[in-house]
């Protein structure tokens, strides 16, 4: 049965979580980050693009200064199929309709306070996620058996992957997305009304007692009016009884802790934001905006066209267009990224810039083999809250 969204209640709901977000941030030590905010206001997309490149470098010095996160690791989840003229907008000369991408897990972990802090990035919670518009009607045109045996592979799931980090779910206290295409975190936080599809008698029970999601009021505020572009990718119906307390609005470039951050870059949605993460190799970016290393570097692809045609128009990236919400936003924040990432010591002509979502070799998908992958990160120990090791 399909849930019913009421803009009343989010509307009464947006005014309460204010309230609950300041009594919040109290028990925290996030920071608001300032150098952006010129950028962030400017409405002339080549006057905003200039602004960015001037301050990126003034940004990396600041926050390579706040420290190193203590962990941060990668884990997949599913390869599932994506439109090849979303993925690689109109660079990509392959006549397939897909390409295959790797959805990730991210385990982010700092010091502060005198503990160990653990942030999912990308809980994607994958049986779920079928319920979204674009995904339920390619199950419907292939079948389910053939979309999940075939079109899809499972490599595992959020609970195994803290099982076997030795992490558990009291451990977590913070979720977060890039933007919220796809996800229903019902399971994860819990209703605060019985579900007809989960638990029909009673509210579901949180699997993360602690955690809270980290979302932007941008975000947000587009769900009880999505646009004919948006409403193919999100499920606005499920976030209407998540638990107030569970929800932490931010608005623009947040530093969590030492070497951790949250910054605003919208385009591919309203509400995007990207994982910065300072390691002992630089500093790493995470989101959607791009679906590959590549794209921020598209002069060193050899997949037929990016080179070409980054060359043909004097596009510094290619950038995922699935909804093109704002589409000049969105270049304008894949060059931000492609700017804050440090080159890869894998390959220094490209970024680490690792995206939620990787390009990933698929045999269905001749002509759009990457060149290059980050595939795995894995810096730091994971530890439990009392710095105990997992």
């Amino acid at each position: 049965m399909k849930l019913e969204y009421s803009e009343e209640k989010h509307k009464v709901k947006r005014g309460i979580t204010m309230k609950v977000e300041e009594e919040i941030n109290k028990e925290h030590t996030f920071e608001q980050i300032p150098h952006f905010e010129e950028a962030h206001e400017v409405e002339n997309p080549g006057k905003q693009l200039q602004l960015i490149k001037e301050v990126v470098p003034s940004f990396k010095s600041w926050f390579k200064e706040t420290g190193m996160a203590s962990a941060f690791h990668s884990f997949d989840l599913i390869k599932i199929p994506y439109p090849t003229k979303y993925g690689l907008w109109r660079a990509g000369k392959s006549p397939v309709p897909f390409i295959w991408f790797t959805n990730r897990l991210f385990i982010v972990q700092w010091e502060a306070k005198g503990r160990t802090w653990t942030l999912l990035n990308e809980p994607t919670e994958t049986e779920l996620a079928e319920g979204t518009p674009f995904y339920t009607e390619l199950m419907e045109k292939y079948g389910e058996k053939l979309g999940k045996s075939y079109l899809s592979k499972t490599y595992g799931t959020v609970e195994g992957y803290l099982k076997k980090v030795g992490l558990k779910p009291e451990d977590i206290d913070y979720i977060t997305y890039d933007h919220l295409h796809t996800q229903d975190i019902r399971r994860w936080l819990g209703t605060t009304t019985p579900q007809a599809d989960l638990s029909p008698n009673e509210p579901v029970k949180p699997y993360f007692p602690n955690a809270k999601l980290i979302v932007q009021q941008k975000e947000w505020d587009i769900l009880p009016c999505l646009h004919p572009l948006q409403t193919m990718w999100y499920q606005p119906e499920v976030y209407d009884d998540i638990p107030l307390d569970k929800i932490m609005f931010t608005k623009g470039d947040i530093l969590l802790g030492p070497g951790v951050a949250i910054m605003w870059t919208p385009g591919h949605s309203q509400g995007n934001q990207s994982l910065v993460v300072n390691t002992n190799t630089g500093i790493w970016v995470s989101s959607e905006n791009a679906i590959s290393a590549e794209c921020m570097a598209p002069e060193h692809s050899k997949i037929p066209g990016l080179k070409q045609y980054a060359k043909h128009t004097k596009y510094e990236v290619i950038i995922n267009g699935n909804t093109l919400e704002n589409t000049s936003r969105q270049y304008n924040s894949v060059i931000q990224e492609k700017l804050m990432a440090d080159p890869s010591t894998k390959d220094s002509r490209f970024p680490q810039f690792f995206p939620s979502s990787e390009l990933t070799p698929s045999l269905l998908a001749v002509g759009t083999k990457p060149s290059f992958m980050h595939k795995k990160v894995a810096y730091g120990v994971i530890k439990r809250p009392d710095g105990t090791r997992t």
